[in-house]
Order: structure tokens, then C-alpha cells, then sequence
């Protein structure tokens, strides 16, 4: 708390007589003492002249003087003199951009205390400000001071004002600091008194405001860091928030080099200017800096645009509005166009013109068309609510319209309580909120977004697959025709042209051998049994090449036929046993082949070397078909089986071959079973 500063005017014997200034109500005297001291007898017309410069001449000789101003006593400020009690010892006035305080000084006319207490009106921006008030050092040392208008000031002159109504221009002593170039220090030497005006250049922002403060040197930094802690919560939250920006400019950055969907790269670069924007104004902020300034009365609303700008494109790839939106796409086409527009606007009023008020006024016209298109967008989605990806953006828009209007009437007006914390009474706390929302509201959207195109690609990669499987399959089908329709034209050929040729040599050898009756060479006889077992494996060749025999059904009754007639003018009697209903399931032309040759070989077998009366063939057609040979013989011994006996090994070979099983064994004879599943 400050201690309390020096009252009124400096007592009389503690100041030079010089010091004093000569006030109207003194100068007023003096005529008035001269006229009554006149002679009566001086002219009426010379007493007429004294009585009008009894009013006159005191304006013309003292026209900087006509508004008294309490001294402010430096040796007695312990910290600061605050701002609500310096802006009653004060006048200020405005003078042009390009004007020169000390040539225009003897015409001003100052207005006690502070012109516009809250904010500078945007007509006045770009006008200098002249601040006047008197310092005196009452103390028996020189005593300094640090004297700070406020925070948007980029260039600050101090003069003092000399006893014929020059000015002298002060030397400019700033802090060490380079970001607090608004300060100057000044220095009174013992008992002295002076009259100060100061020269104020503003920064070109509507925040500017004057509020000018004294600071004891060895308070400045403590002043200083106050000042900037003096909307710390808003900072910290600032702070935050950028953090999850870069958060989301990471996973927007990663998505785009993953998936190259240009609407991640969007997104990013609105996250991006946004969240630098923030994030300077939030290093800078209560601080006077070169850059500090640029950025409020420049770059602030030229990155905001350009976020905005990029954020236009996102949401017309985002929504596909060019198929599915076409209302949206010119909607955001035409604000692509205004904000492009509105940054030539702005960068040419700001740097070619002093027209702050035409700068202020496309800023706002630029935001207030932003807001325009967000509730036109907010009214399209509602029309179309049945659209849940555009509710997300709805409710993330709505947001971010209801918390920048409410952002930008805090700024127009007083309309948030005072007694508040200082959090909830800073305008770009609620400005950063409607962004957290909608950025909470984006990620719920293109989560519901990812997990659509999941399901699309899946059902997608689902169907290309089926397409596959269906185009293999009829490739497939398309050479098993060929094949078929080849096996039948080899089967056909080798039916008409081998099995004449075999009957003819059969007949032949049978008439041969009966013309010599009881002189029957040997080699006929071979000649005979040999074309016999060609053509018989000619036929199961042409059985098994034969398409229309591809059935389980027909390879039983193919297996029941051959056996029957095998045993018929053998010992061993033959015995088939099939189920009531035979699968009808499909037998490609190799497995019936190669089921039929192995239990050819194993009747072969069982004729050969079982000594046995009886052979009983099993046949079962479930999921696996299943042919068993059991034969009531001598049975055979494992041990004994040659290891490399050829006979056996191919029948294993073969059903191996197709995917199925061999097995046989010792039960009271030899039993053998062969399993196929279908």
C-alpha cells in the first residue's frame, strides 16, 4: 500500500521564489493595485484600458497556467503514487501525429485530469497526448522517480517547462529491461520544483488508456512484476491452452503425413496462428515492448485472420461441402475472400494512412462478418440435424460464436462485475474458452468421422475382397471347365480310339487262340490277359477323367461294381456294405482316381496273401468319407512288412496326395481303412 504522498503545494520557505508560477488570480492583483493607485485625475480612457487588461492580459501572459495542479512531492513517494490520484494532478491534451509538442505547446489548452478515463476513443488513437504535472523534492538530496502513462505508449518524450514557456527536452533514461520501454526516470534536485509535460505516442489499439503512475526506483521491479501478475490466472490458463494447440497441431500434423488428408494440414495451421497469437499476447501482455506493441496494434488481428483463413479450407474438405454442401462451399469461399480482402484493408489504413478509426472499423467489420457466417452455418446444420457429424461441428461452432460475442461486447462494454476475480474480467479468457469447447466439440466430431471411414473401409475392403474371391473363383471355375472339357475329349479319344484298338486286339488274340485250340502259343495267351487288364485300366482312367462321374455316389458304386466282379470267380466271397442315403457331395476326378487305385491295390492284397474266405468293404459318408476292408484272413504282421515295400508306400502316397489318410492293422485278420474328408 503507498505510503502517503506530499499534500498541495510545497511550503514557501522550502522553494525558490523563482520556482513559483505566476497564476491568474496574481497577476489580477497586481492591475488591481495599479488601478487604485492611479492618479483620479488620469484620463478615463487610460483607466478603461487598465480595467480590460485586468481581465485580458492575465490569459495572454499565462495561458499554460489557467488550471492549477497540485505538486506531487517525490521524496515522499515510498512506492508509487497510483494512477486514481495522479490522474487528478494532471492535464492532458491531444495534439496531431505529425505535431511537435514544443511547437505547439504555447497554443494548447489543457483539460484538468484525464480527457477519456476508460479507453482513447478510435478518432484519437493516433493523435499524441500531452500529459502535464508538477513534481517538487522537498528532501535534502536529489531524488528520482520512474514515471510510467500506461501500457500502450511505444514512444514516451518528457520536456520541462522553463520560466519564459519553453520547453526543454529531458534525456530519455528507460530500465535495463528491454521490454518496459515506456518508463522514464527523473531526477530533482534538492528542494526543487518543476512543471513536467510529456509527449505520448500510442500504440494503435483500441485497449489504449491513460493511466500514468510514479514508481520509487527501488520499487520498480516489485511495480513491474505486479503489473504483470496483476491477470496471472488468465496468463496460466493461456498458457494451457497453447499447450493443448501444440498438442493438437501434433496429432494434426501426424494424421496428415499418415493419411495425407489436407484436412489435418488445415486444422493445423488455424491451431498454429491462433496459438501463437495467444501465446504472445500472453508473454507480452502487461509489459511495453517494441513487439510487444507491433503485435497488439498489427500482427494481433493479421494472424487471428489468417488461422480463421485456414480454417475456412478445413471445413470444406472436412465436410466434403462441395458434393454435399454446395451452400457451405460458397459460404466459406466468400469469407475466404473478405478475410484476404480485409488484411490488404487493414495493412494499407495502418501503414500508409493516420485513419485509426477506418483500421478499427475494418477489424470489427472483418469480425463481425466471421460471426455472421458462423451463425449462417449454425442455422444450415440445424436444418440438417439429422447429420451427426455436422452436430458436432454445431455445437463446437455455437460455442465459439457465443464466447467471441460475448469477448467482443466485454471489450465494447462494462457489462462483467467488478468484484469478479480477475480471470473472469479478462475478455480473451472467454474468447480462449469458446476455442477449447469447439476444439473439444472437433475431436468429438472426427472421432465419429475416423470411425465412419473405418467402417466404410472395412466394408469396402470387404467388398474388393469378395470381388476377388468371386473373380479368382471364376478363373477357377473357367479352368476347371477347361479341364473337364478336356479330361472328356482325352476320355472320349481314348474311349473311341485305344479302347477299339484293345477290344480289336482282345478279339483277335481269343480268335487266335481258339482256331489253335489245344497248340495255343503262351504269348497269346498273354497277349490276351494283358490287353484285358488295359482296357480295364483304360476304362478307370476314362472313369476318373469323365466329369459327370465326380460324385461320392458314383465312386461307391463304381468301387461296389469293380469288387464284386474282382472276387466273383475267386474263394473269397465279397461282401459291400453301404449306408441308406450316399453323400452327394462332389468327388474331384483325382481323388476318386486315387481312392479307386488304392483299394485296388489293397483287394489285390487281400487276394494275394490273406487266405482268406471272406472280404467285407464298409463305406460311411459323413464329413469324412470312410472305406474299410476287412478281411477274415491270416492278417498280417507289421514287423514283417518290408520297408520298403512298394505296394503299401504308394497307397499311403497316394492318399496323402489328396489330403486324406491311410491306416491298416491286425484284428482277426487284416484291416485296412482309408479316410477322406469331403
Amino acid at each position: 500500500m503507498p505510503l502517503p504522498v506530499f499534500p498541495g503545494r510545497p511550503r514557501a520557505e522550502k522553494l525558490p521564489q523563482s520556482s513559483r508560477p505566476l497564476t491568474r488570480k496574481t497577476v489580477r492583483h497586481i492591475l488591481l493595485l495599479i488601478l487604485v493607485v492611479v492618479p483620479k485625475h488620469t484620463s478615463r480612457c487610460f483607466r478603461l484600458l487598465l480595467a480590460g487588461l485586468l481581465y485580458l492580459l492575465p490569459a495572454l501572459l499565462c495561458a499554460q497556467d489557467t488550471i492549477q495542479l497540485d505538486y506531487t512531492d517525490i521524496s515522499q513517494i515510498h512506492l508509487e503514487e497510483p494512477s486514481r490520484k495522479m490522474r487528478k494532478k494532471i492535464a492532458s491534451a491531444y495534439i496531431g501525429p505529425e505535431d511537435s509538442l514544443p511547437a505547439v505547446f504555447q497554443q494548447l489548452r489543457f483539460t484538468k485530469g484525464v480527457v477519456h478515463p476508460i479507453y482513447i476513443p478510435s478518432d484519437h488513437v493516433t493523435k499524441k497526448i500531452a500529459v502535464r504535472f508538477n513534481l517538487c523534492n522537498s528532501a535534502d538530496s536529489a531524488q528520482s522517480v520512474w514515471f510510467f502513462p500506461g501500457l500502450y505508449f511505444w514512444k514516451v518524450q518528457l520536456y520541462k517547462l522553463q520560466d519564459n514557456g519553453q520547453l526543454e527536452q529531458l534525456p530519455s533514461i528507460m530500465p535495463k529491461e528491454p521490454a518496459e520501454i515506456s518508463y522514464r526516470k527523473l531526477t530533482l534536485q534538492p528542494h526543487d520544483s518543476c512543471v513536467i509535460v510529456a509527449e505520448l505516442t500510442q500504440v494503435r489499439t483500441h485497449l489504449n488508456g491513460l493511466r500514468p503512475r510514479l514508481i520509487h526506483p527501488e520499487y520498480l521491479q516489485a511495480a513491474v512484476i505486479t503489473l504483470d501478475n496483476s491477470n496471472i490466472e488468465s496468463k496460466v490458463f493461456t498458457y494451457v491452452f497453447c499447450g493443448l494447440l501444440m498438442m493438437m497441431i501434433l496429432f494434426s500434423l501426424a494424421n496428415y503425413f499418415m493419411n495425407r488428408n489436407a484436412e489435418f494440414l488445415y486444422y493445423a495451421g488455424y491451431a498454429f496462428f491462433l496459438g501463437l497469437m495467444l501465446f504472445i499476447k500472453g508473454i507480452y501482455s502487461y509489459h511495453s515492448s517494441d513487439f510487444g506493441f507491433f503485435q497488439e496494434g498489427y500482427l494481433d488481428f493479421i494472424m487471428q485472420s489468417v488461422g480463421c483463413l485456414l480454417y475456412m479450407p478445413f471445413m470444406q474438405t472436412y465436410l466434403a461441402t462441395r458434393t454435399r454442401h454446395p451452400f457451405l462451399h460458397r459460404l466459406y469461399n466468400f469469407g475466404m475472400i473478405m478475410l484476404v480482402g480485409s488484411m490488404i484493408a487493414f495493412t494499407l489504413v495502418h501503414y500508409f494512412t493516420w485513419n485509426f478509426a477506418l483500421e478499427n472499423y475494418i477489424e470489427n467489420i472483418a469480425k463481425g462478418l466471421l460471426l455472421i457466417i458462423i451463425f449462417i452455418f449454425l442455422v444450415y446444420s440445424i436444418r440438417r440435424w439429422e447429420d451427426r457429424l455436422l452436430r458436432y461441428l454445431f455445437w463446437g461452432n455455437f460455442c465459439l460464436f457465443f464466447f467471441s460475442l460475448f469477448s467482443l461486447l466485454m471489450l465494447t462494454g462494462n457489462i462483467i462485475p467488478r468484484d469478479l476475480p480477475a480471470i473472469f474480467k479478462s475478455s480473451i479468457f472467454y474468447y480462449e474458452l469458446g476455442i477449447l469447447l469447439e476444439l473439444i466439440f472437433f475431436l468429438m466430431g472426427l472421432n465419429y468421422k475416423n470411425r465412419r471411414q473405418l467402417i466404410a473401409q472395412a466394408q469396402e475392403r470387404e467388398r474388393l475382397k469378395a470381388e476377388n474371391l468371386m473373380n479368382e473363383y471364376e478363373r477357377e471355375i473357367a479352368v476347371y471347365k477347361g479341364q473337364q472339357e478336356e479330361r472328356e475329349r482325352i476320355s472320349a479319344d481314348m474311349h473311341d480310339e485305344l479302347g477299339s484298338g484293345m477290344t480289336a486286339i482282345r478279339l483277335m488274340s481269343e480268335i487266335a487262340r481258339n482256331k489253335m485250340k489245344e497248340n495255343t502259343p503262351i504269348e497269346i495267351e498273354k497277349i490276351s490277359r494283358s490287353a484285358d487288364e488295359v482296357l480295364n485300366k483304360m476304362n478307370a482312367i476314362i472313369w476318373s477323367m469323365n466329369s459327370g462321374n465326380d460324385s461320392v455316389d458314383n465312386l461307391v458304386s463304381y468301387i461296389r461294381s469293380y469288387a464284386l466282379e474282382y472276387f466273383e470267380n475267386t474263394p473269397i466271397a465279397c461282401r459291400i456294405y453301404t449306408p441308406e442315403t450316399i453323400s452327394e457331395r462332389e468327388l474331384s476326378g483325382d481323388k476318386r482316381r486315387n481312392l479307386f487305385l488304392c483299394v485296388k491295390e489293397t483287394l489285390n492284397n487281400a487276394l494275394k496273401h490273406s487266405k482268406a474266405s471272406e472280404i467285407r468293404i464298409y463305406f460311411m459318408t459323413d464329413e469324412i468319407l470312410t472305406i474299410k476292408i476287412v478281411d477274415n484272413g491270416v492278417g498280417i504282421d507289421l514287423q514283417k512288412i518290408r520297408k520298403f515295400g512298394n505296394g503299401l508306400k504308394n497307397i499311403a502316397k497316394r492318399m496323402e496326395s489328396i489330403g486324406g489318410s491311410y491306416q491298416i492293422e491286425n484284428n482277426n485278420g487284416t484291416v485296412t481303412t482309408l479316410r477322406l474328408p469331403l
